[in-house]
Formats: structure tokens, C-alpha cells, sequence
């Protein structure tokens, strides 16, 4: 009976592996199948294909456009974000470099005058009066940091004025350049006084001084010291023009400034008045005379 029943399944078991065989035979034989597109798929596929096309056309181009603006806007915010640090780092520099002449000037400034035994007080000029009588500039500083009236005015470059207007901040300075400022003035080379005056052209004229006198161009005025204003020795100008007409007894002597107004932005004044021991000699002279009277 166990012996049908094994027979049995062997004969089932070679039965599908022939039916399996088979199928497997039939399939690798058989040809490439394919739809038959009808006319009204051919017609729709004709149709609409340029349309496709088109639309991936147009979604590429708007997607290459984006892309770009996107990028030149990035850049754009790089440029406006990299031009504002130039502008910040040139502001920078050109700070640093004001600030470097300016110390370059108020060494200058600072060094004028060592032999001079005055306090010295800097100043910044404020504003300028420049009239067609009168030059006149204000500087910050006043009473209340001990400037006095008549007290000098100068730069590392020579003589600026003195000031002859002051508030408790604030002071008023009669420069070289005005007509009513005298000065009693000798010339270096020669030892020649002469009176100096400011010129309404921004130049010093140098009056009463004989026409035998051997003035040559450059040479350089000083303070003489008289006056009880201005220190003797501060340069005051260089002779820039001279005439000798074939009478009178004097020359005309134009000098030119030896003070650059033009670029004039610090000054020094001379607190205490230079000529105070003068004073006090001539004060005691005055008070001898009346005690004798």
C-alpha cells in the first residue's frame, strides 16, 4: 500500500516539473508584445507633446531665472554690505591720518617758544571775521584758562596776532593782517626798524624805513620787543616787495606773512604778558617821578 502511495507522488512530482519546464519554454519563446496607438492617441500625442515641450522650456527658463536673481541679489547685499566697510575703513584711515597731522601740529606748536618763560595755552580756532577792515579769528579759550587781553598769539611758524576781546570761554584775536595792528618791527639781517601794518591784500607793509637802507627780497622781519605786546624775535614776514622812488626819504616794503591764515587751525597764547617786568620797571620809574615831585 506504501508502495502505490510513494509511486503516486513521485509520478504527481515528475508531472509538474514537466508542466513547470514547459511554461518556462513557452515564455522565453514568446515574442515582444506591443499596444497598437490608435488615431486618436496618434492625434493627442502630435498635439499636446509641443505643448509639454514648451512648458519644460518655460519652467527651465523660470527656474534659471530665479536662480539668478536669487544670486544677484545675494550679490548685490555682498556689494552693498562690502562698499559700506571700504566707506568705514576709508573713514577710519582718514581719521587716523587727521589725527596724525594734527599731532604733528601740536608738536610743532608745543616746541615753539621753549625759551620763552610764559605759560603757553593751545587753542583751536572757532571762526573768522574777515571784513574789509579787520582780521579777526576766535579761539576756545577764555579768561577761565587764564588768557588775558594784549596777550600774543603765535604759531611754530611765527606771529599770529594778540587778542584784544575775551569772554570767560572764548577770545578775539587782532591778527598781523589787520591795518590797526602795529607792530614795531626790525629786520634780522640789518637790524632796521620799521613800523609793520596789516594790508587789506592779505600782506604787511613795512613803513618808515629810509631809502638808503640796504633791504634786499627774503629778508626776514622779527619783533622788535617794543610795544609792551609782542616778544622780541617772533617772525613776523619776508620781504616780498620793494620801491625806492627817486624822492622822499623812505621805501615801501611789502612783506608776506610768514603765518599761513589760509590753513591756520591751532594757535598758542602766551598767557603771562611777556614784557611784564618791563611794565613793572617803567611803573616804578613813573612812581620815582612823582615821589620826587
Amino acid at each position: 500500500m506504501r508502495n502505490y502511495q510513494q509511486e503516486g507522488q513521485r509520478v504527481k512530482l515528475i508531472l509538474n516539473i514537466i508542466v513547470l519546464g514547459v511554461a518556462l519554454f513557452s515564455f522565453s519563446r514568446r515574442p515582444d508584445t506591443y499596444n497598437k496607438s490608435s488615431a486618436f492617441e496618434v492625434f493627442m500625442i502630435d498635439s499636446i507633446t509641443p505643448l509639454q515641450h514648451g512648458v519644460t522650456v518655460v519652467n527651465n527658463q523660470l527656474s534659471s531665472f530665479f536662480e539668478h536673481y536669487v544670486k544677484n541679489v545675494s550679490a548685490s547685499k555682498e556689494n552693498l554690505m562690502l562698499g559700506k566697510r571700504v566707506s568705514d575703513l576709508e573713514n577710519r584711515l582718514f581719521l587716523t591720518e587727521e589725527i596724525r597731522k594734527e599731532n604733528i601740529r601740536l608738536k610743532n606748536l608745543l616746541e615753539f617758544g621753549v625759551e620763552q618763560n610764559t605759560r603757553k595755552i593751545l587753542a583751536q580756532i572757532v571762526a573768522w571775521d574777515s571784513s574789509s577792515d579787520y582780521r579777526v579769528l576766535r579761539i576756545n579759550k577764555g579768561v577761565e584758562n587764564g588768557v588775558r587781553l594784549q596777550s600774543t598769539v603765535v604759531t611754530s611758524q611765527g606771529l599770529v596776532g594778540y587778542v584784544f576781546r575775551l569772554t570767560k570761554h572764548y577770545s578775539d584775536v587782532l591778527t598781523v593782517l589787520d591795518a590797526n595792528n602795529k607792530i614795531d618791527g626790525v629786520v634780522e639781517r640789518i637790524r632796521v626798524h620799521g613800523l609793520l601794518e596789516g594790508d587789506s591784500e592779505a600782506k604787511i607793509k613795512m613803513k618808515y624805513v629810509t631809502r638808503t637802507e640796504p633791504i634786499i627780497l627774503n629778508d626776514l622781519v622779527m619783533t622788535a620787543g617794543l610795544g609792551n605786546i609782542y616778544p622780541k624775535g617772533i617772525r613776523v614776514g619776508r620781504v616780498t616787495r620793494i620801491e625806492r622812488e627817486s624822492y622822499g626819504i623812505t621805501q615801501s616794503i611789502e612783506l608776506k606773512p610768514e603765518v599761513n591764515f589760509r590753513t591756520l587751525e591751532e594757535v598758542i597764547v602766551l598767557a603771562e604778558p611777556v614784557n611784564a617786568q618791563k611794565k613793572k620797571e617803567w611803573s616804578a620809574l613813573d612812581n620815582s617821578e612823582e615821589a620826587q615831585k
